[in-house]
């Protein structure tokens, strides 16, 4: 497998770093070699955040990712940011409740998932970046659904893992809305 350069970005309070962070901690799990780099605002909540994730068979020389094969956007503005970084023939996964745009670059896969009106509808707004990983999951085969499952029990706190098993239906949720929509890449 080549090295995935994914970005993660969208708003403080999306769980946009907790999802690089699981996304990582799984792909160790699948014997990965993994590099992290989270950046937000000052304000968090509500402010600016996004995560350079780089999942690699080899070692990792810098986490910083100037051209992405692949971003997540769950704001606007983190769409406006990294559109324009996306290597030629990479892929954009927007969340498409929160950011209402139809036109996009031609040279690059567009995979739009109602993200938060799915968190919504499961109960929990929160699930919206857990929904997202479940279709990139499906978009790259990787990470390992076990491996996912372990990294998400292992990051929710303790007061917490009594939510593991509405996240897990969260990751299945975007799974199946990829599978469903036949999301691949070219």
């Amino acid at each position: 497998m080549p090295a995935n350069h994914i970005i993660i970005s969208g708003f403080g309070g999306q769980g946009i770093v907790a999802a690089g962070k699981t996304l990582i901690y799984a792909a160790m799990l699948d014997g990965m070699k993994v590099s992290l780099l989270p950046s937000y605002g000052p304000e968090m909540r509500g402010g600016f955040a996004n995560c350079h994730v780089i999942i690699s068979e080899e070692p990792i020389a810098s986490p910083i990712i100037s051209k992405p094969d692949l971003v997540i956007a769950m704001s606007l503005p983190a769409l406006e940011k990294f559109e324009h970084r996306i290597k030629s023939g990479g892929s954009l996964i927007i969340d498409s409740y929160l950011i209402k745009r139809s036109n996009f670059r031609d040279d690059i896969d567009v995979v739009m998932v109602p993200a938060t009106r799915m968190a919504i509808d499961a109960g929990n707004v929160k699930f919206a970046n857990v929904i997202m990983l479940g279709v990139m999951m499906e978009l790259l085969g990787c990470p390992g659904l076990k491996s996912m499952g372990k990294a998400i029990m292992n990051m929710l706190p303790d007061d917490k893992k009594l939510l593991y098993d509405k996240e897990m239906e969260a990751l299945r949720l975007g799974q199946e809305y990829a599978a469903a929509h036949q999301v691949c890449i070219k």
